[in-house]
């Protein structure tokens, strides 16, 4: 990335893993997301940057030597592989761990930037122990753990907007007091068992963007003021929207990218550093994803210029 870059963004042509037909699931807006941010000049070539694989021993500090020497091994079985959802190969797996050196690479720049991106990530389902839900490895808890260990930080608040509860991360963290998770998502979505997290705010199916955003604005600036964070990660899940197959909210393209706003106003308006992964999205039609993951670009770019 050259130095002139304002909103790094982390992406690698690995993120779009081919798969089976039969595996539905948007991979396309891994590869077309990034053109449809420089065709309408919301970022530059200069943003991007191609993250290196994370080393091991950072993921270990995480993911069980155990469970990470499996996938690497491809060793997983048959219910372990059912419950990630995707098929286990050596790809998906470099896949991964390229993903989560995107996140921490991202981190250490948005000490310079204010903020960064990863057009992919977010992958909060996955435990120390085990994957599930298409997350294997847990991306921004490796990466809140780096900067932990490294002492570049000495607490971190994760703001989990995605409409499912981000149970891996709120289990990696239960007992971990310098990092806060705070998960709003569907009551009645998936994980159907959820972990607790510091703080947890469960959403009746419906929501709107009303009720939505009113919480969040009553939420998050007291979160900060009472946890006094130095470092923030987003999971900015565009899955909240009422056009999405799995989520059971309603939110709209303008309350997603308020909701989105409003994240990053505050990042900006106390000098916290932010990463952000994209998370989930899986309504049926792909331009509305786009659309939806190109606005939390398009935010972070006007907040942070």
């Amino acid at each position: 990335m050259e130095s002139g870059s304002k909103l790094p963004i982390a992406y690698a042509p690995l993120y779009r893993l081919p798969l089976p037909e039969n595996h539905r699931f948007p991979m396309e807006k891994y590869e077309l997301l990034p053109l449809q941010l420089l065709h309408e000049g919301c970022c530059q070539e200069s943003d991007f940057f191609i993250p290196k694989a994370v080393d091991r021993a950072i993921v270990e500090a995480v993911h069980q030597k155990n469970y990470v020497q499996r996938l690497l091994d491809l060793n997983l079985n048959k219910a372990e592989i059912r419950k990630i959802g995707f098929p286990l190969s050596a790809a998906l797996i470099e896949r991964e761990f390229i993903i989560a050196g995107g996140t921490l690479e991202g981190c250490q720049k948005a000490f310079h930037t204010g903020v960064a991106l990863n057009i992919a990530g977010g992958t909060h389902h996955a435990y120390a122990g085990h994957g599930e839900a298409f997350c294997l490895l847990n991306d921004q808890a490796i990466a809140a753990q780096y900067l932990l260990d490294q002492k570049k930080t000495g607490k971190i608040l994760i703001v989990d907007l995605d409409v499912h509860q981000g149970n891996g991360t709120a289990a990696i963290f239960e007992n971990e007091k310098r990092v806060f998770t705070f998960s709003m998502h569907g009551a009645k979505n998936y994980p159907f068992h959820k972990e607790k997290s510091d703080l947890d705010i469960p959403l009746p199916d419906g929501t709107t963007d009303s009720t939505f955003l009113e919480l969040l604005e009553k939420t998050l600036p007291a979160l900060i003021h009472q946890e006094q964070p130095d470092f923030i990660f987003y999971l900015s899940g565009v899955d909240v929207l009422e056009t999405d197959r799995l989520g059971r909210i309603a939110l709209s393209l303008e309350g997603c990218k308020k909701r989105d706003e409003m994240v990053f106003a505050l990042c900006k308006e106390h000098r916290i550093p932010v990463q952000c992964s994209m998370g989930g999205g899986y309504s049926k039609t792909l331009k509305i994803i786009l659309e939806a993951h190109a606005n939390t670009f398009r935010v972070a770019q006007s907040i942070f210029d």
